[in-house]
């Protein structure tokens, strides 16, 4: 048997804040889809933005191959989400704080 050196309290704590097997790997599977460059590139234009896949890929040096490839990616993941207008589909961050993330991230890796 582990004896834990913390208090009962704190270790209460950790277990009360420990997300289930299911949710840790769903935020896995979040964290795994901002871990490439190219997806990285594509949420900071996102984030200023909403744009097609060709304005897209001129303004981040993508090819429009990737770019879609990586947008599909995005979209399995609920980080951009997808509207058409007419024949043009426009890309855009979902709204539930991938922003506000991107910013914290930005700010723990340069400040």
């Amino acid at each position: 048997m582990n004896t834990l050196l913390l208090d009962s309290y704190t270790a209460a704590q950790v277990a009360d804040s420990m997300p289930n097997g299911g949710r840790l790997g769903a935020l896995a599977d979040f964290f795994d889809a901002l871990s490439d460059v190219t997806r990285l590139k594509i949420v900071c234009a996102l984030s200023v933005s909403s744009m097609c896949v060709t304005d897209l890929s001129a303004l981040t040096g993508i090819n429009q191959t990737t770019a879609s490839h990586q947008l599909r990616i995005l979209r399995t993941e609920g980080i951009v989400t997808a509207a058409r207008q007419g024949k043009v589909m426009f890309y855009s961050l979902n709204d539930c704080g991938i922003s506000k993330i991107m910013n914290i991230a930005v700010g723990a890796v340069f400040d």
